[in-house]
């Protein structure tokens, strides 16, 4: 039987957490790792605290995402600094240019947000949520029916 490489991952829960946050894939962590992806997955159900770590980092890096969209979503203003050398009485000088932009807001990134945090208002298909909870119910009412 080989040897377990958990002690040595363990050392690694604070990096793997980095990792996940970085938005590197479970697949790529494994290979940082040196341990398969079969190996990952026991982990994970074995040991609590390697599965917390890889949920941390990937809940932070979400979070910055949507925080990212939200600004998109309702635009924001922004500092354009452009560098350039001229020649000025023969000798050659940096000039800093500073300009204050706008980045209007994205009505595509408007839509992901109200889609996926108010549902129930802004579905493409309104009437698919109320046939996803009667689906539900009939099959929660089949499994009842198969039990006695």
């Amino acid at each position: 039987m080989a040897n377990s490489k958990w002690p040595q991952v363990k050392e690694k829960l604070m990096l793997i957490e980095k990792w996940a946050r970085d938005g590197l894939t479970e697949e790529q962590i494994a290979k940082n790792l040196r341990i398969s992806k079969s190996t990952m997955n026991e982990y994970k159900q074995r040991y609590p605290e390697f599965l917390n770590a890889l949920k941390k980092g990937k809940e932070f890096a979400i979070t910055e995402l949507e925080n990212a969209l939200f600004k998109r979503a309702l635009g924001y203003d922004y500092e354009e600094i452009k560098t350039s050398i001229r020649m000025v009485d023969g000798k050659e000088t940096k000039f800093t240019e500073k300009t204050r932009k706008h980045m209007p807001p994205d009505v595509a990134a408007c839509s992901i947000l109200l889609k996926n945090k108010d549902k129930g208002n802004w579905s493409d298909n309104p009437m698919k949520i109320e046939i996803e909870r009667e689906l539900l119910e009939l099959r929660k009412k089949i499994e009842e029916e198969k039990l006695f």
